[in-house]
């Protein structure tokens, strides 16, 4: 069995609700029946139930066992907006305002996530990434504990020897620009969790760099050594290490050469890279190189599960995040 389509099976098995608020997109309602169908989870969508409705007729999709919320006239809407007011009354939301905030139906939905109605939210299809990990961040924070909110990418590479008989976790690919050691070593540690979780398998962490074991000298390279450093002391028993380049990393035959003696070197199956630019970069090759699936923006750090979309993505790709959406609320 593939890992996707276990992760699927597993999270049948938990009964979860997932919201999706861009009910207008075609993959979106196309994954709403699927995901119901095969009991991913049970699925809401946010709009008006006459247009989705009509929508879905047009295109020949069948939404029986899928909740339609209309936002418009939830009788749960005045409770959300007092909500959200008190939430952000300290950055000078106004009850008004907040009533405004809720026009958007990616509010809406971590605003049900809140108050318990639903277990999890995906959106990005539509949205773009930073308006949907904006109102997470604003709604929902971060878990207890949990100094930054990152983002990983679950890569599925056909044919492919390499890290989990072909499975990876890449981080950070989708959130942080440009983060600091610190913020490196803290990602590298939510990530190793994350795989722990979709993988089940013990995490192999390696943090990414242009140089190997000294290889290179460079202020970019001593980011990736201090980020490891700091790691290890922070999580003494994970399996970690950097700086590695990424052949290095992945190929046995290379990390003998490269970094003998290492226990990551060779096998790892997170790569955490130094800044958004290489992971962004890399996930997206990766995924069009090699016929791979790529899953994410999968949002970590939350209190509770959203996850991104990329806005290529397709109806199978959303049913994936839903089902990784469904797993994330054992955290």
């Amino acid at each position: 069995m593939d890992v996707l389509t276990k992760i699927r099976e597993r999270a049948r098995k938990l009964k979860k609700t997932v919201v999706l608020p861009e009910s207008e997109d075609e993959r979106v309602l196309q994954a709403a029946e699927e995901a119901t169908r095969e009991e991913v989870a049970s699925i809401y969508l946010l709009g008006n139930p006459e247009a989705i409705q009509k929508k879905a007729k047009k295109l020949g999709i069948k939404l029986e066992g899928v909740t339609i919320v209309d936002p418009q006239n939830d009788p749960q809407r005045e409770k959300y907006q007092q909500s959200l007011f008190e939430l952000r009354r300290h950055k000078g939301l106004s009850l008004e305002q907040a009533g405004k905030w809720l026009e958007n139906p990616m509010y809406y939905a971590c605003m049900m996530l809140y108050h318990g109605e639903v277990d999890g939210v995906v959106s990005g299809a539509v949205f773009s990434s930073p308006d949907v990990i904006r109102p997470a961040l604003q709604i929902i924070k971060t878990a207890p504990g949990i100094k930054l909110a990152s983002s990983c990418f679950l890569m599925v590479i056909p044919n492919c020897p390499y890290g989990e008989k072909g499975s990876f976790v890449y981080a950070d690919s989708g959130f942080n620009p440009n983060p600091n050691a610190e913020e490196l070593a803290y990602i590298a540690i939510t990530t190793a969790r994350t795989a722990s979780l979709l993988l089940e398998v013990e995490p192999k962490v390696a943090l990414l760099s242009f140089s190997t074991k000294g290889s290179a000298k460079h202020e970019l390279v001593d980011k990736v050594i201090a980020a490891t450093q700091l790691a290890h002391e922070l999580r003494p028993d994970l399996l970690l290490d950097g700086e590695l380049q990424g052949d290095a990393a992945i190929v046995p035959e290379v990390a003998q050469k490269k970094a003998p003696g290492s226990k990551v070197a060779g096998q790892a199956n997170v790569l955490i890279f130094p800044d958004l630019n290489a992971g962004n970069i890399c996930y997206k090759l990766s995924e069009r190189l090699t016929g791979g699936t790529a899953i994410g923006p999968i949002l970590q750090g939350l209190a509770k599960p959203v996850n991104d979309l990329s806005r290529g993505c397709k109806a199978k790709d959303i049913v994936d995040q839903i089902a990784v959406t469904v797993l994330q609320t054992q955290f």
